[in-house]
């Protein structure tokens, strides 16, 4: 492919920079690159075409139909979240929380800036969600109308139960707000099977675009009855999706090359066969990862059973000479950007499985990470 290069020891770093095994940015392809070269205009018809073909395929991928509607946002994944909790719970709203990581515990202090009343319901970190105790925190407290649930906490990989718990909310007639940023295109979502209002995502992740917009696909029912319920007028969902209904036309000034990046990526996406083609790749990179340090000596931190295949989180060597700056700089002088630990209780680090990577490329990255060990001293077993 054009801009990869071959780097000693059989890795390759794509234009010049190492590949990313990080849950985003990520490692995008040349098509992809390719398609950030144009300049468009914010008010372009063919740009605003575009945009609603992209928010035409993202509701398709999850089976959204017409009950639902995509609502594209400036930012990061976390801004599209902070806009879908501030757009569509009220303020006189309880939410529940069910938190097991990192990013369970941005929403809580998202609705903590914004607020609204929540219930913290804490798991341990490598411990999924449990079904029966978040409808024992409903049983408990009728007050609770709505969830918000990470579907992969990214911050050790772990995949969370989502159609089990739309169930629960779905039964209960409870509102679910779903942030599924590290797992819409690469693990199956159906929105038919009722029970999920909202789900988050963002460009730059398992679509394999590049960062820079956020997107909700909500329940048009939902969101058109939130009309001034948002605190922000730049984060308000619904002023967004009422003007683009209105103009074809982002309010303020889109990200234009990160939405051009994206339709390229799409894309790639369906002529890859969509979310089981992409969740297949992802598996094996996964497998292939974790076999191969295995090999090596590191132990994943998360039970195989709930182990999502887009990032893995192993144990950290005990070795004194230990230090991650050390293993992160030499592993990405060999070709390869790894991700530290986000853990609170034991030291870890995490290596993406996600990108326009294939299975060759993690046994490669491994090998990398052997020839640094080599080299640091450093052992494993």
């Amino acid at each position: 492919m054009d801009g990869i290069i071959l780097i000693e020891g059989g890795g390759v770093i794509l234009g010049n920079e190492p590949v990313l095994l990080t849950p985003g940015p990520l490692t995008t392809s040349p098509a992809t690159r390719e398609a950030m070269r144009r300049d468009w205009g914010s008010w372009d018809t063919g740009f605003n075409r575009m945009t609603q073909t992209i928010c035409a395929d993202l509701v398709e991928i999850v089976h959204g139909g017409n009950d639902y509607v995509c609502v594209p946002l400036q930012g990061s994944g976390t801004f599209a979240v902070e806009a879908a909790l501030g757009t569509l719970v009220p303020r006189q709203a309880r939410v529940l929380v069910p938190d097991n990581g990192a990013y369970c515990a941005r929403i809580v202090r998202i609705l903590q800036r914004l607020g609204i009343d929540y219930v913290e319901l804490k798991f341990a970190e490598h411990e999924p969600a449990s079904v029966a105790a978040i409808e024992d925190a409903l049983n408990a407290d009728p007050r609770i109308t709505h969830v918000a649930q990470v579907h992969l906490e990214t911050s050790a990989g772990l995949l969370n139960p989502l159609e089990e718990i739309a169930a629960v909310c779905r039964r209960r007639d409870v509102r679910l707000i779903v942030d599924a940023m590290s797992s819409f295109g690469a693990l199956p979502i159906d929105l038919r099977a009722g029970g999920i209002d909202a789900l988050v995502s963002a460009s730059g992740k398992c679509l394999e675009g590049v960062p820079g917009m956020g997107f909700a696909i909500v329940r048009r029912s939902l969101l058109e009855a939130s009309a001034g319920q948002s605190p922000s007028l730049a984060l308000d969902l619904y002023d967004q999706y009422a003007y683009m209904q209105k103009t074809t036309q982002w309010r303020f000034t889109p990200p234009t090359h990160v939405l051009a990046a994206l339709r390229a990526a799409l894309d790639q996406f369906l002529a890859e066969g969509g979310q089981p083609a992409r969740g297949a790749r992802y598996r094996h990179n996964c497998e292939t990862l974790v076999n191969s340090m295995r090999a090596l000596g590191f132990e994943p931190f998360l039970a195989p059973e709930v182990q999502a295949p887009v990032i893995v989180t192993f144990h950290a060597p005990r070795d004194p000479k230990w230090r991650f700056a050390d293993f992160y700089n030499a592993v990405r002088d060999a070709g390869y950007i790894l991700y530290p630990g986000k853990l609170t209780e034991v030291e870890t680090f995490r290596v993406g499985c996600i990108g326009a990577i294939d299975e060759n490329e993690m046994h490669n990255a491994v090998a990398a990470i052997a020839r640094v060990l080599t080299a640091l001293g450093i052992s494993v077993r």
